[in-house]
């Protein structure tokens, strides 16, 4: 049997129970019962503004600053993997030196892992190119695209002396046809130095074949 004279509900709007001892929040002024008296149960509004607690790191021993409305947890434990002086502290610290050099990103790693186009030191998240917008591959996707823009360039056979002997006044179509046409000559010269050579070696091949005919026709006639 209820008696709602003798008590107060729970302002709580999820619980509204009849407690026969209320309690009042200091914070906001509402009747809540013991189960959600505490700010963080009733999720209290003014509480943050009046729970202002300090905590204390657990290693050292000293107060840490915190912001309004942070979680001490939260704050202790930025202390001890930043800031905490204690030796449980520095030797976690010394065994995870290597940070993750992403904007943002706080963890850190026993073992350095290095990008191959960047050459900074990354978490296991964000060791890949992709998952922290490598620099260096888009220095080396922009030097490819400025190496391809590039014109082709022809080396050209004749040596320098030659260019300038040949093309005089001309420009370098009348230069490069007038080479074209020595080159030509020169082949047709070697070509003729080549043809009495011929004949006489064809000359001399029919005198020694001239003496076995007659020996042949001799033999015949016997």
């Amino acid at each position: 049997m209820e008696f709602p004279e003798l008590g107060k509900h729970c302002s709580f709007n999820i619980c509204n129970r009849l407690d026969f001892l209320p309690l009042k929040c200091d914070a906001c002024q509402n009747i809540f019962c013991y189960e959600h008296i505490r700010y963080e149960t009733h999720k209290c509004a003014a509480g943050c503004l009046k729970d202002v607690q300090v905590p204390v790191c657990p290693l050292c021993n000293k107060p840490v600053s915190s912001s309004r409305g942070q979680r001490p947890d939260i704050a202790v434990g930025h202390h001890i993997d930043n800031d905490c002086q204690s030796d449980p502290a520095v030797g976690c610290r010394q065994v995870f030196k290597h940070r993750c050099a992403l904007k943002g990103c706080k963890k850190k790693e026993v073992v350095p892992i290095k990008c191959n186009d960047c050459n900074f030191n990354y978490c296991v998240t964000h060791r890949h190119s992709t998952d922290h917008n490598c620099a260096g591959i888009n220095k080396s996707s922009q030097s490819q695209t400025a190496t391809k823009r590039l014109p082709v360039t022809t080396v050209s056979t004749l040596r320098p002396c030659q260019v300038s002997d040949i093309q005089g006044s001309m420009d370098e179509d009348e230069a490069l046809a007038h080479a074209i046409a020595l080159s030509l000559a020169d082949a047709d010269d070697q070509l003729g130095a080549a043809r009495p050579q011929l004949s006489s070696h064809s000359q001399q091949a029919n005198a020694t074949q001239s003496p076995t005919r007659s020996t042949n026709a001799s033999c015949n006639l016997s």
